[in-house]
């Protein structure tokens, strides 16, 4: 190991990574000054609820190589991951209990579990604070996690792969956790000795943390076949079973978080009878703001809106002083005792005492002479440096006076270089929205001919199907994605050679129009009256005026 060597891992870059259920895989990087995200990219990966496990490890190593180069992230950096839950649960024991002999003890417990009867768990264990009935007993009260070793050892795989290393393995708990502390939105339950409930909603089930403060005291899972129930069926059936776990875990406070775009939590809350203070999230489809926490203009607006609780959570996982916290990855440096040296036909053997004494023999010399140079040399340098600094500092002053002179000048007036950039911002972010409403709206039997969209948000679309109702169907999805823009079906007509051909229904298809802009406004862009040709009421026309801008960059519409 070399003397850098001691200092690389702190100047490594770390990338956060969230295995999130009904997600997808989320790869997110935090910028805390601003408290906002400033990376953030998707995709799909399915996974497995009931084994507790990614589906396909080559989809997640393909996924994530994907987003690095999405993102222009360096493959080689060190990687924290976020996974789901797989086991929590806490025992009491003996209070003069050796650590080595808590670790049997809960191995032995979780072997009991249907998953880990037939992997070898990875376990981490704290221990929980002591306070009201258990004050003064003779037990030593610890919560522990689990995870299968397995796992860990296929994430490490796929991504050292890449060329990436796995320095920590958070658990979906404690990311969620770490978020609502972020973002303030449990800073009255997380006040000391305040008692309140966590309630989380996903596709399997319920679970209930409970809490004194930051303190996790209780944890309790329910399952239940969120799927199967249709309707308003689901609530009812949450809420009568909430009802009846919540008289175990009195409390001051309830938050409900839905991790299930099944379950509003907001309409759940409506359903629960209960005396306490309640509050929601929704961190699924429900939600109504366009992201749960501000992001930089490098994620794309469609992305925002995904962003979970688990993804900002995991990238809080160095940063946040939250007690819930479980090791799952350990990555120790084996610093071996002695090491050989080939010499010819010889080999010298140097021991760990051996290496410092020759650093220091070798050390000791350079350090004189740096303090040498310092004492001598120095001096002079300095000097010389401090010339040169009153130099550029007279330079600047110059140059700043010019600049002020040219701020004041006539040329300089009516240019706002901000509003400028804003509105250019502005008009490419309102087209890239068109584009991304129209890829996620189009049905399979629907075909655009046209489609042109400006920074002003108009937009003009037209496209041919097989049906009237995949145009409708199309209509409702661009209305629906581009909200107050007050789209309209301009025309829909049957495009068929002959009466006779129309009459039997073969070889017909519909021609459509979707705009929002007025029939002046068609009717310029789509019929531009040539330069110097004479209009009815006399008189030359002016020259021909182009076309409103379109097209993402270019000022063309797309056409096939």
């Amino acid at each position: 190991m070399s003397l850098l060597g001691n200092f690389s891992s702190s100047s490594k870059s770390r990338v956060y990574l969230s295995v999130t259920p009904g997600v997808g895989l989320e790869m997110i990087q935090l910028d805390l000054a601003s408290s906002s995200v400033s990376n953030y990219a998707l995709r799909e990966l399915a996974y497995n609820e009931m084994q507790k496990d990614i589906v396909d490890y080559d989809n997640f190593k393909n996924a994530v190589a994907d987003m690095y180069a999405e993102l222009g992230i360096d493959p080689k950096t060190e990687v924290i991951i976020n996974m789901p839950l797989v086991l929590l649960g806490q025992m009491q024991l003996g209070l003069l209990l050796p650590n080595d002999a808590v670790a049997g003890a809960i191995q032995s417990e979780i072997e009991q579990t249907y998953i880990f009867r037939r992997v070898e768990p990875v376990i981490s264990w704290l221990d929980t604070p002591v306070s009201g009935s258990n004050a003064g007993k003779e037990t030593r009260p610890v919560i522990y996690a689990a995870i299968q070793e397995n796992v860990v050892e296929k994430l490490r795989t796929a991504l050292a792969e890449l060329g990436s290393v796995l320095v920590g393995i958070e658990n979906s708990l404690s990311s969620t956790f770490r978020a609502l502390e972020y973002m303030n939105l449990t800073q009255e339950q997380m006040q000391p000795n305040m008692t309140w409930n966590l309630l989380i909603v996903n596709s399997t089930g319920y679970s209930i943390a409970s809490m004194s403060g930051k303190n996790l005291i209780e944890y309790y899972e329910e399952p239940l076949p969120i799927k199967s129930y249709e309707g308003d069926e689901i609530y009812d059936a949450i809420a009568e079973s909430v009802k009846i776990t919540l008289t175990s875990y009195p409390a001051n406070y309830l938050y409900v978080v839905s991790d299930t775009d099944q379950v509003s939590s907001e309409l759940l809350v409506s359903k629960l009878n209960t005396t306490c203070t309640v509050d929601f999230l929704e961190n699924n489809s429900f939600k109504k703001q366009d992201s749960l926490i501000p992001t930089s203009l490098n994620v794309i607006p469609s992305y925002a809106s995904k962003i979970s609780l688990q993804a900002i959570g995991c990238a809080l996982a160095e940063y946040s002083d939250f007690p819930l916290k479980f090791s799952f990855v350990s990555e120790k440096v084996q610093v071996a005792d002695s090491c050989k040296i080939p010499i010819g036909e010889h080999e010298l053997v140097v021991t760990q005492s051996g290496a410092t004494k020759l650093a220091i023999a070798i050390g000791a010399p350079i350090i004189l002479l740096l303090l040498l140079i310092s004492f001598v040399m120095l001096p002079n340098a300095v000097s010389s440096q401090q010339n040169k600094s009153q130099e550029i500092q007279n330079k600047l002053a110059d140059i700043s006076k010019e600049l002020d002179n040219y701020g004041d000048s006539p040329a300089s007036a009516g240019f706002d270089l901000k509003n400028e950039v804003e509105n250019g911002v502005k008009a490419n972010r309102s087209k890239l929205l068109n584009y991304i409403a129209a890829g996620d709206s189009i049905p399979n039997n629907v075909w655009l001919t046209y489609f042109m969209t400006q920074g002003d948000g108009l937009v003009d679309i037209k496209g041919e199907s097989t049906d009237v109702g995949s145009v409708y169907a199309f209509f409702k999805n661009m209305r629906d994605s581009l909200i107050g823009t007050k789209l309209k079906l301009q025309k829909l007509e049957m495009d068929t050679k002959s009466v006779e051909a129309a009459v039997a229904g073969a070889g017909s298809d519909y021609k459509f129009e979707i705009t929002n802009m007025t029939n002046d406004q068609l009717t310029a862009l789509n019929n531009p009256q040539p330069e110097g040709e004479e209009n009815p009421e006399g008189g030359e026309n002016p020259p021909a005026q182009a076309p409103p801008e379109g097209g993402l960059m270019g000022s063309e519409p797309v056409q096939p």
